[in-house]
């Protein structure tokens, strides 16, 4: 199997355990959602607050610090019926504040792990086009999150 998963540090030390738990949450992810065979990968960038202020300014035009970014590469109806390519195709970017993650991770009392790995669950549904403006799509979006990370044994505690 290919990889699905492409690892950037920008702006903090690496981590191999930051790779690794993206590893096993994006396979999940495939998994869940039918992607194992499309020959599609994610990008993740961790990063630190400065450089995701400066990429959410660049390209949201939004003027302040978030913990997590993504940028897909397909609409949702083209992620659906993509028909798997003889190369492989980035599903699209997420980018990650880990001093954030840290900060909420105490902030809702749970651990490191449960935070980074809960980060790349949402950013990975809004590569897929969902979302959660509206209180409806929320739901949905919120119910496939938990789904992953409880199949995942990721729990609050």
């Amino acid at each position: 199997m290919k990889n699905i998963v492409s690892v950037e540090f920008d702006g903090i030390e690496e981590n191999k355990s930051y790779a690794s738990i993206a590893n096993k949450v994006f396979e999940k992810c495939f998994e869940v959602e039918n992607l194992l065979d499309k020959n599609l990968y994610v990008n993740i960038i961790f990063t630190n607050p400065v450089k995701i202020r400066q990429t959410n300014k660049e390209y949201r035009d939004v003027d302040k610090e978030t913990d997590v970014l993504s940028f897909p590469m397909f609409e949702k109806d083209e992620v659906l019926s993509y028909e798997p390519k003889q190369w492989q195709e980035v599903l699209g970017d997420i980018m990650i504040s880990i001093e954030r993650v840290q900060e909420q991770a105490k902030e809702y009392g749970h651990s490191f792990e449960r935070e980074l790995a809960y980060m790349m669950v949402h950013g990975f549904y809004h590569l897929m086009g969902e979302d959660h403006i509206e209180e409806n799509d929320k739901v949905v979006m919120r119910q496939k999150e938990e789904n992953i990370l409880t199949q995942l044994g990721i729990t609050r505690d």
